[in-house]
Order: structure tokens, then C-alpha cells, then sequence
């Protein structure tokens, strides 16, 4: 011991104690006389399990992994290449030939599972190509299943990107979704998904009493295994802008249709009806519950975490994507720093599953 730490140590001391470092007794005298924690600086210092990379992996809380992605992929039928998406850098509709490279990558590279999106070029008033058998999302579904086994395929079960009109459903007489004729032809879709080999299904159009329309659904036609991840709590966000593009349902070019989604999806104003209408979903029969967006729509995740014991996935949509990439692309920060940062917010918030358009390049880092 220096003579600096000795007497370090004596001035520890009371006067009438005598000095432990020539005492028989040593420290443990000292220890008697000196208060060994205290909740408040100097005693905790925080910075301690900082200090460096190993002790902070020891002692984090939440991390990414590839396991937790769910990678979402465009479907375009009749084109011969993949089409970019101007407003999405990194993403394009792929080819019914190219899903298969694609779905082979993501197998490769570990990803668990994908969502499909059909951009389909026979739209009409109900969207019913995709009730079809043999129509794009049959096609899709089964392409995928058989391109990569290994990878769950999950669909999205919606009518957006089938209508003629871009609305999530049949138009009733007064210029709005028909809530009940939907639900009976999203019951029929998920059936198609299940018989083309669909994993999972994933109603996302909002509409009251879907889950558990599809849930007969799929019972009584012998799919009984075959899950349902719930949309539970979708806004009605700006920030599926870039989506509108890559999946060509965009609305506002039919008269005396609404340009927008409001009447079904829920106001970006309210937490409570939020959960609300995802625990319904619950109750209906939904094996899973998704929030939509995401990192605008972190306090819903959290609070819906405290709800429920289902498993939550939460979707990083187009526009939060976008903006990371065409952020990084003008210099403002780095897009992996920047993008692992946001799916670690998800995690922290309580999301067991991540929707992101930036799947492949995550797997990739983590590698």
C-alpha cells in the first residue's frame, strides 16, 4: 500500500480510534466505522456498468436479432423486372419469377419470416382477384411457400391492393367501406391464403368483427392451425405515404369515394380506443396483435404490452423507413447506427416481432 492510500485511509478515522493499517484487527475495524452504501453519489455511480463493451453487453437489457424480423415484399404481376420505388431506396416490387431469388435470400440468410403485398393489375369494385384461386395472392403464397420451406409465410389480408377504387373493401351506397360484406370476403381470402399455403394471415383493413369472421372461417374449412396476426391498432398515418406507391392503392381518383381512410382505421389522436379495439381482437380470436405505425406509436405498444400476454409485433411502415434512408443518403446520419437504434426502441417498448424494409440489411450487419 502507497503511503498516499495510507494515509488516505487514517484520515478515514475517528480521532480516538487507533490506526487499523498497524492494528491486528485492519480493515474489518475500519469497515465498522465507515457507512457502506448509500443511494446517492459518491457510493453509486451509475457509470460503473458503462465503462466498457463488455460490461455493457453484460448488462443490456434489449437487443435486435435476426429472429425478430418480419421482412415485407411487393408482389407485381405481369412485369418482367423488378420495379424500384422511387420514394422507398432499397425496395422494389418484385417479379412472380424474382420472388423466388428473394425468398431464397431470406431464407439464406435467416430471417424467420415474410409478409406478402400483391400489386394486381385485375382490380375491380370488391377485389376479387384475391378470392380467386388461381389469382395473385394464390400465386404468391404458393411461389413463396415452395421457394423457401423454411420461411413462415405470412399474407396480408386486405383489398386495397385489389379494388379499383383503393379502399380497403366493397363502397356501400353511402360512399364508405360496407363493414359486414368485407369482412365476409376477407373470410373467404384467408381461406385462399391457408389453401395456398399461407403460415399466417394478417387481416389488416380495420374492420370490426374480421378476426373472428376469419377465425370461423378457417375452422370449419379444416385450417384450424393456421394463426392470425392481428392490424389490432392501425392509424390512419402520413407516414404510409411511400406504401400508397409501392403497392398502387392509392385513393382520391374515384368520385364520391373518401381520398382517405378514417372511417375505419383508427385517429392517430386516441390511445384508449387503440386499445380498445386491440384487445377485441384478442377476444375475437387473434393469435397475435400488430400496432401500425411504429415509432409514432410507441406508447401504444407499451401500453398494449400491459394488456396483453399475446405476442406483439409492431411494423416500421414505409415513410419511418424512408426517412432514415433518404436521411443517411443526404449525409444526416448513418443509416445502420440510425435504423438498429429505431428496432431497439421497438424491442424496449415491448415488441416481440419487427415489420421492417430493412430485414435483409439487418440480418446482414448481425451477421
Amino acid at each position: 500500500m502507497t503511503d498516499k492510500t495510507s494515509e488516505k485511509l487514517k484520515s478515514l478515522l475517528p480521532d480516538n480510534m487507533s490506526d487499523p493499517l498497524n492494528d491486528s484487527k485492519g480493515h474489518a475495524e475500519l469497515m465498522k466505522h465507515k457507512r457502506l452504501t448509500e443511494n446517492a453519489f459518491p457510493h453509486v455511480r451509475m457509470r460503473r456498468l458503462r465503462q466498457n463493451s463488455a460490461i455493457r453487453d453484460m448488462v443490456k437489457e434489449n437487443q435486435v436479432q435476426v429472429s425478430d424480423l418480419i421482412y415485407p415484399i411487393f408482389v407485381e404481376e405481369d412485369i418482367d423486372t423488378p420495379v424500384a420505388i422511387k420514394s422507398m431506396p432499397g425496395v422494389v416490387r418484385e417479379t412472380e419469377k424474382t420472388l423466388v431469388n428473394k425468398m431464397k435470400e431470406v431464407q439464406d440468410l435467416g430471417i424467420p419470416s415474410v409478409m406478402l403485398f400483391g400489386v394486381s393489375h385485375n382490380k375491380d369494385h370488391d377485389g376479387s382477384d384475391s378470392m380467386n384461386p388461381n389469382g395473385l395472392l394464390a400465386r404468391m403464397v404458393s411461389t413463396a411457400k415452395q421457394a423457401a420451406p423454411d420461411v413462415v409465410i405470412s399474407v396480408d389480408l386486405c383489398f386495397c391492393e385489389y379494388t379499383d377504387h383503393g379502399h380497403c373493401g366493397p363502397i356501400n351506397g353511402h360512399g364508405d367501406v360496407d363493414n359486414d360484406k368485407t369482412v365476409e370476403n376477407i373470410a373467404m381470402q384467408a381461406v385462399i391464403a391457408a389453401e395456398a399455403g399461407a403460415d399466417i394471415v394478417a387481416p389488416s383493413g380495420m374492420m370490426d368483427g374480421q378476426v373472428s369472421g376469419i377465425r370461423h372461417a378457417l375452422d370449419v374449412t379444416g385450417f384450424t392451425h393456421v394463426p392470425i396476426m392481428a392490424y389490432a391498432a392501425k392509424f390512419a398515418s402520413v407516414f404510409y405515404g411511400p406504401f400508397r406507391d409501392a403497392a398502387g392503392c392509392s385513393l382520391g381518383h374515384v368520385k364520391n369515394v373518401p381520398a382517405h381512410r378514417k372511417s375505419y382505421q383508427l385517429d392517430p389522436a386516441n390511445a384508449r380506443a387503440a386499445i380498445r379495439d386491440a384487445l377485441m381482437d384478442e377476444q375475437e380470436g387473434a393469435d397475435m396483435l400488430m400496432v401500425k405505425p411504429g415509432m409514432p406509436y410507441l406508447d401504444i405498444l407499451a401500453k398494449l404490452r400491459e394488456k396483453t400476454e399475446l405476442p406483439l409485433a409492431i411494423y416500421q411502415i414505409s415513410g419511418e423507413y424512408a426517412m432514415i434512408r433518404l436521411a443517411a443518403e443526404a449525409g444526416a446520419l448513418d443509416y445502420q447506427s440510425a435504423m438498429m437504434e429505431s428496432l431497439l426502441s421497438f424491442k424496449r417498448a415491448g415488441a416481440d416481432m419487427i415489420l421492417t424494409y430493412s430485414a435483409c440489411d439487418v440480418a446482414n450487419w448481425l451477421k
